[in-house]
């Protein structure tokens, strides 16, 4: 299945949960927010929540600072 991720089109095998793509991508699974067709989708669903061919995935990573 085709997912579109920050603006580029990646390639997943169906069933691919979130926290599987974030794995598959060497992002972290903290300090990220993940949003899919413009909803935020809770960390505490990451292992179950599953993608869907078309898909449209925001990854936000947060960098401390001062």
């Amino acid at each position: 299945m085709q997912v579109t991720i920050n603006g580029e089109t990646h390639s997943f095998a169906t069933g691919t949960t979130i926290e599987q793509m974030l794995e598959a991508l060497r992002l972290p699974g903290e300090g990220v927010a993940v949003e899919v067709n413009r909803s935020i989708v809770p960390k505490r669903t990451h292992q179950e929540a599953l993608l869907s061919d078309g898909d449209e995935v925001e990854v936000v990573t947060f960098v401390g600072g001062g």
